[in-house]
């Protein structure tokens, strides 16, 4: 078996209104969700990181850096966004599971129908733009 190792991650700009592509989730939520188009980065160790914005349905906007092991599926949560618009490591890094339940539900969204298409890694920046602008990878299995 080959020993998988993580390749560096450099924390991009912070995301800005322009740059951000809604996604859906699920009906069940009245959160909004967004991922930085100008973030997204497919890595040559499996793993796409990007920003994600969400906002809350009353207001509150949480805005991350993290990124999909797609042949595990598993995320990682690699900063947080601060106010004054400046990223702050994550105190907990580690990889964890994706679930489709309600807690990390954007998570199973992207993975599933966007970032890894099939289980694979998407192969550039511009497919998973394309992807969240079209509602969806077409060999996302729905």
């Amino acid at each position: 078996a080959r020993v998988w190792i993580e390749g560096a991650t450099e924390l991009p700009a912070f995301p800005e209104d322009g740059d951000l592509i809604a996604f859906t989730v699920s009906a069940a939520t009245k959160n909004a969700f967004f991922v930085d188009a100008k973030s997204i980065r497919p890595g040559a160790d499996g793993v796409v990181r990007y920003s994600l914005v969400v906002i809350s349905a009353g207001g509150a906007t949480n805005v991350s850096h993290e990124g999909i092991r797609c042949d595990t599926r598993q995320r990682r949560l690699y900063a947080i966004g601060r106010s004054d618009r400046t990223w702050v490591n994550a105190r907990d890094g580690r990889w964890s599971d994706i679930s489709g339940a309600a807690a990390n539900r954007q998570h199973a969204a992207l993975a599933r129908d966007f970032f890894c298409p099939g289980g694979s890694i998407i192969r550039t920046a511009d497919e998973g733009v394309s992807a969240l602008r079209h509602g969806g990878h077409p060999e996302a299995v729905k």
